[in-house]
Protein backbone atom coordinates (compact mmCIF):
# COMPACT_ATOMS: atom_id res chain seq x y z
CA UNK A 1 0.00 0.00 0.00
CA UNK A 2 1.41 3.49 -0.92
CA UNK A 3 2.71 5.71 2.24
CA UNK A 4 2.69 8.95 0.53
CA UNK A 5 -0.82 11.17 -0.16
CA UNK A 6 1.06 11.42 -3.60
CA UNK A 7 1.62 7.41 -4.00
CA UNK A 8 -2.30 7.06 -2.71
CA UNK A 9 -3.02 9.74 -5.54
CA UNK A 10 -1.88 7.61 -8.20
CA UNK A 11 -2.87 4.72 -7.18
CA UNK A 12 -6.27 6.10 -7.64
CA UNK A 13 -5.36 7.69 -11.34
CA UNK A 14 -3.91 4.43 -12.10
CA UNK A 15 -7.16 2.67 -10.99
CA UNK A 16 -9.32 5.36 -13.05
CA UNK A 17 -6.61 5.26 -16.48
CA UNK A 18 -6.79 1.62 -16.23
CA UNK A 19 -10.76 1.17 -15.85
CA UNK A 20 -10.83 3.37 -18.78
CA UNK A 21 -8.41 1.85 -21.19
CA UNK A 22 -10.37 -1.69 -20.42
CA UNK A 23 -13.32 -0.30 -21.47
CA UNK A 24 -11.63 1.07 -24.65
CA UNK A 25 -10.69 -2.11 -25.40
CA UNK A 26 -13.42 -3.84 -24.46
CA UNK A 27 -15.48 -1.53 -27.27
CA UNK A 28 -13.02 -1.95 -30.05
CA UNK A 29 -12.71 -5.98 -30.00
CA UNK A 30 -17.03 -5.95 -28.96
CA UNK A 31 -16.91 -3.89 -32.33
CA UNK A 32 -15.07 -6.25 -34.05
CA UNK A 33 -16.40 -9.08 -32.98
CA UNK A 34 -19.86 -7.91 -34.18
CA UNK A 35 -18.59 -6.98 -37.32
CA UNK A 36 -17.18 -10.46 -37.90
CA UNK A 37 -20.49 -12.73 -37.27
CA UNK A 38 -22.40 -10.79 -39.40
CA UNK A 39 -19.95 -11.31 -42.33
CA UNK A 40 -19.89 -14.91 -41.79
CA UNK A 41 -23.53 -15.20 -41.78
CA UNK A 42 -23.65 -13.07 -45.14
CA UNK A 43 -24.94 -10.02 -43.97
CA UNK A 44 -22.34 -8.01 -45.56
CA UNK A 45 -25.08 -4.66 -45.54
CA UNK A 46 -25.44 -4.46 -41.37
CA UNK A 47 -21.77 -5.49 -41.08
CA UNK A 48 -21.05 -1.91 -43.70
CA UNK A 49 -23.67 -0.24 -41.25
CA UNK A 50 -21.78 -1.09 -38.49
CA UNK A 51 -18.43 0.46 -39.87
CA UNK A 52 -18.21 3.41 -38.90
CA UNK A 53 -19.73 2.71 -35.20
CA UNK A 54 -16.04 0.07 -35.24
CA UNK A 55 -13.85 3.00 -36.83
CA UNK A 56 -14.72 5.21 -34.15
CA UNK A 57 -14.07 3.02 -31.50
CA UNK A 58 -11.26 2.04 -32.92
CA UNK A 59 -9.88 5.81 -33.44
CA UNK A 60 -11.01 7.10 -29.85
CA UNK A 61 -8.34 4.00 -28.15
CA UNK A 62 -5.78 5.10 -31.04
CA UNK A 63 -6.16 8.49 -29.35
CA UNK A 64 -5.76 7.94 -25.97
CA UNK A 65 -2.67 5.59 -26.94
CA UNK A 66 -5.13 2.31 -25.42
CA UNK A 67 -4.19 1.33 -29.53
CA UNK A 68 -0.81 2.20 -31.27
CA UNK A 69 -1.10 4.30 -34.20
CA UNK A 70 -0.35 1.70 -36.42
CA UNK A 71 -2.36 -0.80 -34.80
CA UNK A 72 -5.45 1.04 -35.38
CA UNK A 73 -5.09 1.54 -38.99
CA UNK A 74 -4.09 -2.33 -39.61
CA UNK A 75 -7.56 -2.97 -37.58
CA UNK A 76 -9.38 -0.36 -39.78
CA UNK A 77 -8.21 -1.91 -42.85
CA UNK A 78 -8.83 -5.65 -42.20
CA UNK A 79 -11.82 -4.28 -41.32
CA UNK A 80 -12.64 -2.68 -44.50
CA UNK A 81 -11.61 -5.17 -46.20
CA UNK A 82 -13.46 -7.78 -44.90
CA UNK A 83 -16.62 -6.07 -45.31
CA UNK A 84 -15.91 -5.73 -48.94
CA UNK A 85 -14.33 -8.51 -49.55
CA UNK A 86 -15.26 -11.36 -47.68
CA UNK A 87 -13.30 -14.88 -47.88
Amino acid sequence: MPNTSSAKKALRQSARRRDQNTRRKRAVGEAIKQIRKLVEAGKHAQAAALLPRAYASIDKAAKTRVLKQNTAARKKSRMARLVVMPK
